[in-house]
């Protein structure tokens, strides 16, 4: 305010020392000239402390047994998977002030740092863009797993699922994979009418893993069905040493989507009560995170984030960080994306409060979280999908897949009902990685 009242007192002034109207015009046309400059200066000063603001605000947010009916556990690990792909080269790795990446391929791109809101203000981010999967390309960077799938259990007792994952020329050949007209990337199941042992899936890992970082999956359809396990996850290595982190999974006909840790014993929730835990959703499982007990699994409130609902309603986004405050993961419906992860200006600190929360004072993410790699697969029946093929009361599981299908176990469905699969597949926009950098 100080340089309105100098000028004005400066009129004052050079009106006395000036006779004529041209004299009186001329000091009025120097000092808008003047006023002009200094409020410009004044909003360049202006957004560039706010944008100092909000890049401090992001830094400092916290990203933010076996059982039946209304409770699922989920559980994965890599114990004796084997994998074989052509999109692997020497390993190189970089840091950033939020985590490190290492990379064992490509398909790495970068994001400008603003974008603007659907306001038109400008938004400004930490994050950029290190790995974007999408559209003809979608596939560079993974490598297709190549072997019967041994590795999805919740128990020492575990069954294996009922799929054989292949190899990226077999899945083309079979039309287990495909890029759509769209641009979407496509990830099926076999639908043979009968089979008399395993049916071919698609198990995808990418060649980059992470520490930390930002996920944000773009979906249109995803696997649904009774026998159909599907899973968007990362891991860490020599599990369940370097944690698990399920984004997106979930059995049968579920209609909400279910994200679970899985650690080394140490990790935990500070509480099962969604308001203590300042979440949306519900905890269904344990509080305890230890694999060997079936992780902490907490249910989204939304009944389309997961299945036929969620494929009916166009589909939606799920985003994760993970970073030193903790980890969190939240769901968008189609019609609710927030418009600095489509301008690809991500902001966490805008999104409300996510659906799930594990905070670092009872689980730290430093000790129990390694390097992760990201992974899509869908498998069949095994320990989940077939243990709970009789129990109903989940959210969409109104009634078990038992009655709905009237065959008394999965493996027996599964292996004689190929046209019932025809919903189980991933159509996919795009998966994008993001870190903070140094």
């Amino acid at each position: 305010m100080f340089f309105f009242l100098y000028d004005s007192l400066l009129l004052v002034c050079l009106s006395f020392s000036f006779y004529s109207s041209a004299s009186a015009t001329n000091v009025a046309s120097y000092l808008a000239r003047r006023t002009s400059s200094q409020v410009q200066s004044f909003t360049h000063d202006f957004n560039v402390a706010l944008g100092v603001v909000l890049t401090s605000r992001e830094k400092l947010q916290p990203q933010v047994h076996l059982t039946t009916g209304s409770q699922t556990v989920f559980c994965k690990s890599d114990a004796g998977a084997t994998s074989a792909g052509s999109n692997s080269s020497s390993s190189s790795s970089s840091s950033g002030s939020s985590g490190t990446t290492k990379s064992t391929g490509t398909s790495t791109n970068t994001a400008s740092a603003a974008g603007s809101s659907s306001t038109g203000v400008a938004i400004s981010t930490p994050y950029r863009l290190v790995e974007e999967h999408v559209g003809s390309d979608f596939f560079d960077g993974w490598t297709f797993t190549d072997a019967a799938d041994v590795t999805t259990h919740v128990s020492q007792f575990y069954v294996a699922g009922l799929v054989d994952y292949v190899d990226q020329g077999t899945a083309s050949d079979n039309n287990l994979t495909e890029i759509t007209s769209g641009g979407t990337a496509i990830m099926r199941v076999e639908t043979t009418a009968t089979v008399t042992g395993n049916r071919q899936s698609i198990r995808i890992t990418t060649n980059n893993v992470y520490n930390s970082g930002l996920w944000i999956l773009d979906a249109v359809h995803m696997p649904t069905g009774c026998g159909t396990w599907p899973a968007f996850w990362t891991n860490g290595p020599n599990w369940p040493d370097g944690g698990e982190i399920d984004i997106v999974e979930g059995v049968g006909d579920n209609t909400n989507d279910q994200a679970t840790l899985h650690t080394l014993e140490g990790c935990s929730l500070a509480s099962s009560s969604s308001s203590a835990l300042g979440i949306t959703g519900s905890v269904i499982t344990s509080t305890d995170c230890v694999s060997t007990g079936g992780g902490c699994g907490i249910r989204s409130s939304s009944t389309v984030s997961y299945g036929a609902a969620f494929n009916g309603n166009g589909g939606g986004v799920f985003t994760m960080t993970l970073n030193s405050s903790g980890i969190a993961v939240w769901f968008f419906e189609r019609s609710n994306i927030p418009s600095d992860i489509t301008s690809g200006t991500p902001l966490p600190s805008l999104w409300g409060t996510p659906f799930a929360w594990w905070s670092s004072p009872t689980c730290n993410v430093t000790e129990f979280f390694g390097y992760q790699s990201t992974i899509f697969d869908t498998t069949l029946c095994g320990d989940l999908a077939g243990s709970v093929w009789s129990d109903a009361g989940a959210p969409g599981q109104e009634q078990s897949c038992a009655t709905r299908t009237g065959v008394s176990d999965c493996d027996t469905f599964v292996q004689n009902n190929g046209a019932a699969l025809q919903e189980a597949y991933w159509e996919i926009n795009s998966v994008k990685i993001y870190q903070i950098p140094s």
